[in-house]
């Protein structure tokens, strides 16, 4: 990843969350040209996808209880502290979608609502120098 997305502000990762990851990852090998590292996570498999050599997404399936939530790609803005912005969001009007979780070799990240129904993901990551 570009160090340029890991600075606060940046939108910095796209993810795509579906019924039938490996479905959705043979037709972006075709349309796009996208290879795929499957990292496997506590929830499931989590498939990176990649532009020559480098992460620029991934794809997952939804986790059941997201399962009524149509298939969707969602982004991550970086920011310096997830806990202190997911605080600016709550004094905004906004709540927390899924509280901040940190993922070993990632980072610490969450979702919320804003005060327009719209969903956002927020990102520290672990290394800010790569």
């Amino acid at each position: 990843m570009n160090s340029q997305f890991k600075q606060h502000g940046a939108f910095s990762w796209s993810e795509l969350m579906v019924d039938e990851p490996e479905k959705a990852i043979a037709f972006y090998k075709d349309v796009i040209g996208w290879d795929v590292e499957e990292m496997p996570m506590s929830t499931g498999a989590y498939y990176v996808l990649k532009a020559d050599g480098q992460p620029v997404g991934g794809v997952m399936a939804k986790p059941q209880e997201a399962s009524h939530v149509p298939n969707h790609w969602g982004v991550y803005v970086t920011v310096d502290d997830v806990d202190a912005t997911l605080s600016q969001v709550e004094l905004a009007g906004g709540k927390a979608v899924f509280a901040p979780m940190d993922v070993p070799g990632v980072g610490r990240l969450c979702s919320f609502m804003d005060n327009c129904g719209s969903v956002l993901s927020i990102i520290s990551y672990e290394d800010k120098k790569a």
